[in-house]
């Protein structure tokens, strides 16, 4: 997919993620000829380094019909993304936690989330080897979780049964304005295409400032561990009140510990580091609601950048005052929403009406 030449496509996405991806596909549908670039190899960012929680206990209310329906997209990608649907629990172990769980947990469920309360007799006949001291538990039979490591796989397949080209180790490095379109500068040559998406997560503020747009677009380093093979300790994706832990046990025995704790280091800078004063409290925690833990040994632990903007809410539009240039990203939990915001792209992009509302990255970021 890499012929250096000069070709004028209809749009340029860069960043090939689930979100450029995704959206290349979408437009493709609509006989538009996209070409998507990637810094490094296909969904290698955030898409490839996160835990693959796909649980709609940890999602915000107002984002709750996307991720309702990014879940069905990760249910009909199936076995090629690893899908697992496995229900999950969410666990407090003080009355203020379990105080937490209850507000957050109802509103949720308001909004369309299937979450109910459950007893402590419940969660140990489920999960007999989760810890004695869970005081209140809600759990979801929608949560489950994908294998994050072959989001590029996938995507690399899809987009070349559409015959949409791709570009990796491809980074674009100066943009500029060229009559009604745009000319990208690459190490592959230069690209010309009438418009562009920026999907480039952690990367958008730096992509947005070529073009002299200032997005206010901070990175998250999430940090995520994985344990050696184990026995069979749970079955269900386990959460914490709090957001600070989210574990599941895979198919090959592995436990995959995450909860957005923060390593170290900027996009611009490469990959975040992993640092023990955050690690640790991540470990401790997994192992008091798991105790058989105790034991295991941690194989790997790494860093993935999540890009986010002072509301926390997506940036999904037309960049302010850029005709013709659009912006895809900053979703927290852009992991389980990503397949279905797309479309919805795509579908701004191709003029059509999106079936929900879009985010306008040139809103007031002070309101909510």
């Amino acid at each position: 997919a890499c012929a250096a030449m000069t070709a004028g496509y209809d749009i340029a996405v860069i960043g090939g993620g689930i979100m450029g991806c995704a959206t290349a596909l979408r437009m493709a549908e609509g006989d538009m000829r996209a070409i998507v670039l990637d810094q490094g190899d296909l969904g290698q960012g955030a898409s490839g380094s996160n835990a693959g929680t796909l649980s709609l206990q940890i999602k915000r209310v107002k984002l709750m019909p996307y991720a309702l329906k990014g879940h069905h997209e990760w249910e009909a990608m199936g076995e090629s993304v690893g899908f697992r649907k496995t229900g999950g629990y969410t666990l407090a172990f003080t009355e203020r936690e379990s105080e937490l769980l209850h507000e957050r947990q109802t509103l949720k469920a308001k909004a369309g989330a299937p979450i109910e309360l459950v007893s402590n007799n419940h969660i140990r006949n489920a999960e007999p080897n989760l810890t004695q001291k869970v005081i209140s538990a809600s759990y979801c039979a929608e949560d489950g979780y994908a294998n994050s490591s072959l989001t590029g796989q996938y995507y690399r397949g899809r987009l070349r049964d559409q015959g949409i080209p791709y570009r990796e180790r491809c980074p674009v490095t100066a943009i500029s304005q060229v009559g009604a379109g745009f000319a990208l500068n690459t190490p592959q040559g230069e690209i010309t295409a009438s418009r562009i998406l920026m999907a480039t997560g952690a990367w958008l503020k730096p992509t947005a400032a070529m073009l002299g747009v200032d997005l206010p677009v901070n990175a998250r380093i999430n940090t995520v561990s994985v344990t050696e093979r184990l026995g069979p300790l749970t079955s269900t994706v386990i959460g914490h009140a709090t957001g600070l832990l989210t574990m599941k046990q895979k198919a090959n025995g592995t436990v995959l510990i995450g909860g957005g704790w923060q390593g170290r280091g900027t996009p611009q800078e490469g990959r975040g580091e992993v640092t023990a004063s955050s690690v640790q409290p991540n470990l401790a925690l997994a192992q008091f609601a798991l105790p058989a833990l105790a034991n295991a040994r941690i194989m790997r632990s790494w860093t993935g950048f999540e890009a986010n903007v002072p509301d926390f809410y997506p940036l999904a539009g037309a960049l302010p005052g850029m005709d013709g240039a659009f912006v895809l990203g900053c979703v927290r939990g852009g992991y389980t929403i990503g397949p279905y915001i797309s479309k919805l792209m795509g579908d701004f992009i191709l003029d059509r009406e999106p079936e929900l509302p879009l985010f306008d990255p040139g809103r007031n970021f002070n309101e909510d």
